[in-house]
Formats: C-alpha cells, sequence, structure tokens
C-alpha cells in the first residue's frame, strides 16, 4: 500500500467512527498533543537529581534550589 493509499483509508476509517462533525476537533486534539510532546523533548527536566553531597565529608551541603 502506498503512503497516499494509506492515508486516504485512515481518513475515511476516522470519518466513519467520528463523523464529519467531529473532524475538526479531532484534528486540534492532535495537534495540541504533537506540539506538547515537541516542547517536552525540548525542554530539560524539572527534577533535579544531583545527589547531594554529605557535610563534613567534602565541605558545606550545597543549597537546595
Amino acid at each position: 500500500m502506498g503512503g497516499i493509499t494509506g492515508v486516504l483509508i485512515l481518513i475515511i476509517v476516522v470519518l466513519i467512527f467520528t463523523g464529519k462533525n467531529k473532524l475538526p476537533e479531532l484534528g486540534e486534539g492532535l495537534g495540541r498533543t504533537v506540539r506538547n510532546f515537541r516542547r517536552s523533548m525540548s525542554e530539560p527536566d524539572e527534577v533535579d537529581i544531583t545527589p547531594r553531597k554529605k557535610p563534613g565529608k567534602d565541605g558545606p551541603e550545597p543549597p537546595r534550589q
């Protein structure tokens, strides 16, 4: 099956199951999902997993952020 044929079959199946009125909502949700995924891949993690030094061994404990 070619690329265009597969896309057309997918669109027809989606139209059958969702109806033409729900298609814009489905596209908007898919676009929002792709944007959020791309944003999450480019942003650094918010959780700092750097191990803290123990006080007394290597000096004072570094400040927590």
